[in-house]
């Protein structure tokens, strides 16, 4: 089915259940993994599990930057595909290529020099700061794979092929979940790496992803004389994308500071949620990468009513499966922590930290769709001020706020945060709705 049939006259039930369960099932392995690499870490020293919380801001910070550029040229590629202008498209996805590689060397070489500073700042222990330096340079120095397979993706993505990004993720994911006991153990008679064999283990995963995609993701890179301007519509179109995920590292590094004042304890709870946080919002991210061709493609034609129509659809798809992580969260927390450690003290904290957090599962689908809905219609600005309010305004200033009275009392930032952020939401999409432009060739 070609793009303009699909995005243009198909059902959006149709459409989300065509291009959501690639997606979804390729989160899956992503989320797998992410689970089997904590558990290897943490079956290998309690110390490696709380390097990964430390560095895990990081590791959010590169994908924000690989994924967001990707975000980027989707949405200019969809809306090019959308007002019929597929020369374009190509010659956008052409510059996505180069623009990975000069990102990816920007990136490794500051993480390389900053790294020892950023783990001292977080955490006391000597033996967190050491493996949070050695897993985060082998992690951002070789994440050249990251970079590309991110941009790669979401070309293929713009063209509504989700299956060789799904085959790419899975490839990637088993890669590295076959060589994380391998390394990090040494067995078969390679030598022991511990959590350096974790880090060798992820990136090449990522460059495994990367040759699949690239196979039938890369373009041929257009004039040179192009790339000012193209550049610049494909960051200002990203940027939003790459804010809310780059928003992720500040506001967790805040949190985890704050955290911190408490014991390492408490920072390994929160690090072991982001591991199930994962699992459990598959579906929401999935959403999130789906409706954003389909909104921009639609948006580009003046089809209003169908941009609403795909929204109303991924909220409603969002509530339903997050429900079943308030169950899980809400019933079975000490299961969950206790898949990665036995530590008393760290199942203590995150059994109270997960029941609190659960609450928050229905707002923040709403909280997270909004931001989306906004940048695929390039409405950047608004977007990115959603953004702000949630990870600037309200996580660290009331994660503080919340702190002074007690750790149990710190965990209420994110049910709080989530319920401002979808109010904030809910006005800026009637606001939209509002404009004359969003009023145009309702179906």
């Amino acid at each position: 089915m070609e793009t303009n049939e699909l995005f243009g006259s198909a059902g959006i039930g149709r459409i989300l259940w065509k291009i959501a369960p690639p997606v979804m099932l390729a989160q899956l392995i992503q989320a797998l993994y992410n689970i089997v690499d904590s558990f290897f870490i943490g079956e290998y020293a309690e110390t490696g599990l709380t390097a990964l919380s430390v560095i895990f801001p990081v590791q959010l910070l590169m994908i924000a930057l690989a994924t967001g550029t990707g975000v980027g040229i989707n949405t200019v590629m969809a809306a090019r595909l959308g007002a019929g202008k597929q020369d374009e498209a190509e010659a956008y996805a052409g510059v996505g290529t180069i623009l990975g590689l000069a990102m990816w060397l920007v990136f490794a070489g500051i993480c390389w020099c900053i790294l020892p500073a950023f783990a001292e700042m977080s955490t006391d222990s000597e033996a967190v700061i050491h493996e949070t330096v050695i897993y985060g340079r082998i992690t951002c120095l070789c994440s050249i794979g990251l970079f590309l397979e991110s941009i790669w993706t979401k070309v293929l993505q713009a063209y509504g092929d989700m299956k060789t990004p799904m085959l790419a993720q899975i490839a990637g994911a088993i890669t590295n979940i076959l060589l994380d006991p391998i390394l990090i153990f040494g067995l078969f008679g390679l030598p022991e790496m511990g959590i350096a064999g974790a880090a060798a283990a992820t990136v090449a995963g990522q460059c495994i992803a990367a040759v699949i995609v690239g196979i039938k993701g890369f373009r041929k890179s257009p004039l040179i004389a192009g790339y000012p301007d193209k550049v610049a519509e494909i960051f200002r179109l990203g940027f939003p994308n790459m804010l809310m995920q780059s928003a992720y590292t500040f506001y967790i590094l805040g949190l985890n500071l704050i955290l911190a004042t408490f014991s390492d304890q408490a920072v390994t709870a929160l690090g072991l949620y982001y591991k199930w946080q994962t699992f459990f919002f598959i579906p929401l991210f999935a959403m999130q990468t789906c409706i954003v061709p389909v909104i921009s493609y639609n948006y580009a034609s003046h089809r209003i009513d169908r941009c609403r129509k795909t929204m109303s659809a991924a909220i409603r798809f969002g509530v339903a499966f997050m429900a079943i992580g308030i169950v899980c969260f809400e019933l079975f927390p000490e299961f969950l922590l206790r898949v990665f450690t036995s530590d008393p003290l760290v199942v203590e904290i995150g059994r109270t930290a997960f029941r609190i957090i659960g609450c928050s599962f229905i707002p923040i689908v709403t909280a997270l769709i909004f931001p989306v809905f906004l940048q695929a219609v390039g409405e950047g600005t608004k977007s990115s001020l959603l953004t702000v309010i949630r990870t600037v305004v309200c996580f660290v200033p009331l994660g503080f706020l919340f702190s002074r009275f007690g750790l149990n009392w710190f965990w209420l930032t994110f049910p709080v945060t989530e319920i401002l952020t979808t109010l904030a939401g809910i006005w800026l999409y009637k606001k939209f709705l509002q404009n004359p432009y969003g009023k145009e060739r309702k179906e």
